[in-house]
């Protein structure tokens, strides 16, 4: 596959984008790193809390969140690009777009096959909406064309 064919994306787009997500994303973990954070005052030492689960669940969640922000921002600004979206109203559609193709499906099954309560699964299409419909507002706002005479 040649690089060619991924389109140009603004590089602090991609950095403001993956910090945008990955705030949202914290926020949705935070009762995981309030239980780290109480696991790291009763520890002994700090040997003691690095090898404890808490410990490495945490790391785990903060890296793979970070990375997974990283390439929505990329996707979401190629997208933007691609479809050479300008405003926000377009960008507030291909957000829409994006949420019902990607987290629309699995918060339906949590709702009504899983049957999580509705706060839960309110928190989820919260979150989920400010990672599709706000990171396009975001990026249109920001700019993702790297040469924006093109």
């Amino acid at each position: 596959m040649s690089l060619h064919y991924l389109p140009p994306v603004k590089p602090s787009a991609i950095a403001l984008g993956t910090f945008f997500n990955h705030g949202v994303e914290l926020a949705v973990l935070s009762p995981l790193f309030g239980a780290t954070y109480q696991r790291a005052k009763s520890a002994n030492t700090k040997e003691e809390f690095v090898r404890s689960k808490e410990a490495s669940s945490a790391a785990v969640a903060w890296g793979t969140t970070l990375v997974g922000s990283a390439l929505q921002a990329y996707g979401v600004g190629a997208l933007i690009n691609a479809t050479g979206t300008l405003s926000y109203k377009g960008a507030t559609y291909l957000g829409g777009l994006i949420f019902a193709a990607t987290a629309a499906p699995g918060l339906l099954v949590q709702a009504f096959s899983e049957r999580r309560p509705l706060d839960t699964v309110g928190v989820s299409v919260l979150a989920k909406l400010f990672e599709t419909v706000g990171l396009s507002v975001f990026l249109s706002w920001w700019g993702t064309r790297t040469n924006p005479f093109e």
